[in-house]
C-alpha cells in the first residue's frame, strides 16, 4: 500500500492527485542553484586538483630533468670496454654508443618520413593530440583490432624517458603530463631531436644514427628516400619489420611509409614510386644482425676478465691474441660449409678453434652464428670425441715402452657383453700401432687401452690438459667420456710443441684508456708433460694418419701437419683435430639437440673445413719439420694384445654403431 491514499473524488476523476507538499517555483530555483553551486564545485576541486597536480608533476620534472635538452646526449656506459686483436687493430667495442646527430643535419625526407608514419599533426598539436586519439579510436572500432595508435612523438619520448615501462592507468597519466611539460619546456625540434636519437630500431640498436650504421653501413645523414622510409617504418615494430630478419617486409613497410608521404604532400607521387624502394640495399644480413664474425671470440675473452672489469672505473683496452682477419674469415667458413655442404647432410652447427703453441687462441668460432646464438660450442659445450680421444691411449702405450712399429692384434675382443668393432666391420690381424692409430682401428685400440691401463691412459689425458670428467672404463679408449673443444685442441699443443703443455689463453693485457697497466698476462714457465721422443713418436703416428690414415682430406701443401678424426656414436658428432709447428687447430661438427648427423665422420666435414683455414692461417709462413720426426731408432717391444690388464672397474659399455 502507498504512502498516500487518494481520495474518492480524486479516483473518479482518474486518480489524478495533487502532491500533498507542493513546490512552488521559488523552491524549485532554490534547489537548481544549489545543485549548479554543487556541480561548480565539484568541477572546481576536479580542476583544482589537476592544475595541482601538473605543477606539482611539472615541479618534479623540473627538478629531475632540470635541462631537457641534454637528454640529446644519451646516458653514457659506465664503462667502454675497448677489445683489440693481436696486432692492435679494433675488434669490438662494447658499451659504446653512437654519437648523437643534429636534427638540422638530418636529411629533411628522414623527418618527413617519420612524421608521416607516426605523427603528421606534430607541430600543430601540444603534445597531446586529440584529433589524433579520435581518429584512432575511430579505426580500431571499425577494424575490431587496434590498427592505429594515439600516441604524439611527444608522448613516445615520454614513454622513452620514464624507466617504470607497467602498462598502468598512472603510468599512461605520467607520460601525458610528462608529454606536456616537454612541450612547454622545449621548441619541437629539439623534441624531433631527442625522439630521433633515443628511440629504439630494432637489432639491439637506439637512435637514428647507430641504426642507420647497422641497416645501410652510412651515417644517417646520408640516407636516401627510400633508405629513410624503411628506417621511418621500423619504428612502429622493430623486430617484426626489421631488415636484419625479414627484409622483404622491411621493403613492404617501407613503401608504406613513402605513400604516406605522397598523401601528406611531403614528396609528389612521382617521387615515391615503388622503384625508391626497390633500389634500396641493406648491409650484409651478419652486420645487421650484429654478426661480425669477432662475437664468439670476443665473448670468450672477457669472460676471462669478470673480476677485472667489475672494479674497472672508465674506458678499458683489452688486448687479445685474436687474429682478426683469420676469425672473420674462419666464421664466413664455417657459416658457408654449414649452409652448403652441411645443410643435406643434417649438420646444423660447428665451432673452430685455432691457437699458436704458446696457448694464444687466434680463432675462436663458437657456432654458425651469433646473432641466431650466442652459445658458444667451442668453450662450453661437452661432446663426445670419439676416435680423437685415442692419441692418449697411443701415448700412455709410448710411455709403457712401446714404439710406433710394436704390434698389437686388431681382433675380436668382449668384455663384460661389449664387443667393440671397428667402423668397416672387418679385423686387420696383427697391426703396428701406428697403422692402428693413422686407421683408427678400434678394436685394436681398447686392446691397447686394456692392456696399459685404461686409469693410466685417464691421467695422461689429464697431464695434457682434458679438465673435462673421464669415464673409467673401457670405453674411454673409444671417447665417449665428453670434452670441449677448446681443451681438447690445447692437450693435442702438447704433441705440436715437443711436449710442452700447451694452455689456451685470449687476453695479453688490460690496461685504462690512460694507460695504466690492470693485467697482464704472466707467460708460464715452459712445463713438459711429455718426453721429446714419446712427443715424436705420436708425431710420427699422427702424421701417418693424414698420409694414409682417415685424415687423408686434411692434408695441406709445403706444411708436415699431424692429426686425428673422431667420429661419436651414431653420427651425433664428428670432430677432427691436428696441428702443425706453427698452429694447432680442432673442428667439432654436429646439432644442438644431438640427432644424428647423415654419416658425417671426422674425416669428411671437419677434416676439410680444418684444411681449408689452415691453408688460410699458414699464408706466408715457412714450413717446419714437426718436433722430434727424425728417424729415430728403438726397440719394438713384441706380444702384446693377448693379456689384458685392468686397473679399474668398468662401468656400463655401450654398444652401437663402431665410429672412426
Amino acid at each position: 500500500m502507498g504512502l498516500f491514499k487518494p481520495s474518492q473524488a480524486a479516483a473518479r476523476a482518474g486518480g489524478r492527485t495533487t502532491p500533498p507538499y507542493p513546490v512552488s517555483p521559488p523552491r524549485r530555483r532554490r534547489l537548481l542553484s544549489r545543485l549548479a553551486r554543487f556541480v561548480g564545485a565539484a568541477l572546481a576541486f576536479v580542476l583544482g586538483g589537476v592544475v595541482l597536480l601538473l605543477l606539482t608533476t611539472f615541479s618534479y620534472y623540473s627538478s629531475v630533468i632540470p635541462d631537457p635538452l641534454a637528454l640529446r646526449q644519451k646516458e653514457k656506459a659506465p664503462l667502454t670496454v675497448t677489445v683489440l686483436a693481436r696486432d692492435g687493430s679494433v675488434l669490438v667495442e662494447r658499451g659504446a654508443a653512437a654519437p648523437n646527430v643534429p636534427v638540422d643535419l638530418l636529411p629533411r625526407h628522414l623527418i618527413e618520413a617519420v612524421l608521416a608514419i607516426e605523427d603528421r599533426r606534430f607541430y600543430s598539436h601540444w603534445g597531446v593530440d586529440p584529433v589524433g586519439l579520435a581518429r584512432a579510436v575511430v579505426a580500431n572500432y571499425q577494424a575490431g583490432r587496434v590498427v592505429q595508435g594515439g600516441s604524439t612523438l611527444t608522448q613516445q619520448l615520454a614513454k622513452n624517458i620514464i624507466v617504470n615501462s607497467e602498462r598502468t592507468l598512472s603510468r599512461k597519466i605520467e607520460e601525458l603530463v610528462l608529454a606536456l611539460w616537454l612541450e612547454l619546456k622545449i621548441s619541437k625540434p629539439d623534441i624531433l631531436e631527442i625522439y630521433l636519437n633515443r628511440v629504439y630500431f630494432g637489432a639491439g640498436v637506439y637512435g637514428v644514427e647507430a641504426a642507420s650504421r647497422r641497416f645501410f653501413e652510412k651515417s644517417a645523414r646520408e640516407l636516401t628516400l627510400g633508405e629513410a622510409a624503411v628506417l621511418a617504418g621500423l619504428l612502429k615494430a622493430p623486430s617484426r619489420y626489421s631488415p636484419a630478419w625479414n627484409p622483404t617486409l622491411a621493403r613492404e613497410r617501407g613503401q608504406m611509409v613513402l605513400a604516406k608521404m605522397v598523401e601528406a604532400g611531403f614528396v609528389t607521387p612521382e617521387q615515391g614510386r615503388a622503384s625508391v624502394i626497390e633500389e634500396v640495399k641493406f648491409a650484409e644480413w651478419q652486420i645487421m644482425r650484429g654478426d661480425t664474425g669477432v662475437e664468439y671470440a670476443v665473448d670468450a675473452a672477457l669472460d676471462e676478465l669478470p673480476a677485472i672489469l667489475a672494479g674497472a672505473e672508465g674506458d678499458i683496452v683489452v688486448e687479445t691474441s685474436i687474429d682478426g682477419r683469420l676469425q672473420r674469415r674462419a666464421q664466413q667458413m664455417v657459416r658457408e660449409m654449414l649452409e652448403t655442404e652441411g645443410r643435406p647432410l643434417d649438420a646444423g652447427q660447428a665451432a673452430l678453434v685455432v691457437m699458436r703453441l704458446d696457448g694464444g687462441v687466434a680463432v675462436l668460432v663458437g657456432g654458425r652464428s651469433y646473432a641466431e646464438s650466442q652459445f658458444n660450442r667451442a668453450t662450453r659445450a661437452r661432446r663426445q670425441p670419439g676416435s680423437a680421444f685415442k692419441p692418449f691411449i697411443y701415448l700412455t702405450a709410448m710411455e709403457s715402452g712401446l714404439t710406433p712399429d710394436s704390434p698389437v692384434r686388431d681382433a675380436p675382443i668382449t668384455y663384460k657383453g661389449w664387443s667393440p668393432r671397428n667402423f668397416d666391420g672387418r679385423f686387420s690381424g696383427p697391426v703396428t700401432l701406428r697403422e692402428a692409430l693413422a686407421r683408427s682401428l678400434n678394436a685394436a685400440t681398447v686392446r691397447l687401452a686394456m692392456s696399459v691401463g685404461i686409469i693410466r691412459a685417464a691421467d695422461t689425458a689429464r697431464r695434457l690438459g682434458i679438465g673435462s670428467e673421464l669415464r673409467k672404463d673401457a670405453t674411454l679408449a673409444l671417447g665417449t667420456s665428453e670434452v670441449t673443444l677448446l681443451e681438447l685442441t690445447g692437450a693435442y699443443g702438447a704433441f705440436a710443441s715437443g711436449g710442452r703443455r700447451v694452455t689456451p689463453y685470449l687476453v695479453e693485457r688490460v690496461r685504462t684508456s690512460a694507460g695504466r697497466v690492470l693485467y697482464k698476462r704472466q707467460r708460464a714457465p715452459d712445463e713438459m708433460v711429455v718426453a721429446g721422443q714419446h712427443a715424436g713418436a705420436m708425431n710420427d703416428m699422427l702424421n701417418a694418419a693424414l698420409i694414409f690414415g682417415t685424415g687423408k682430406s686434411a692434408g695441406i701443401p709445403l706444411h708436415p701437419a699431424c692429426g686425428k678424426t673422431g667420429t661419436a656414436q651414431d653420427f651425433r658428432d664428428a670432430w677432427f683435430v691436428g696441428y702443425t709447428a706453427h698452429l694447432v687447430g680442432g673442428v667439432w661438427v654436429g646439432n644442438d639437440d644431438r640427432h644424428s648427423m647423415k654419416k658425417v665422420t671426422g674425416g669428411t666435414l671437419p677434416a676439410k673445413l680444418w684444411r681449408e683455414v689452415m691453408l688460410i692461417a699458414h699464408e706466408g709462413l715457412s714450413p717446419l719439420p714437426l718436433p722430434g720426426t727424425e728417424p729415430a731408432g728403438g726397440p719394438v717391444v713384441m706380444g702384446m694384445g693377448s693379456d689384458l690388464a685392468f686397473d679399474g672397474e668398468p662401468g656400463p659399455l655401450p654398444g652401437g654403431q663402431p665410429q672412426r
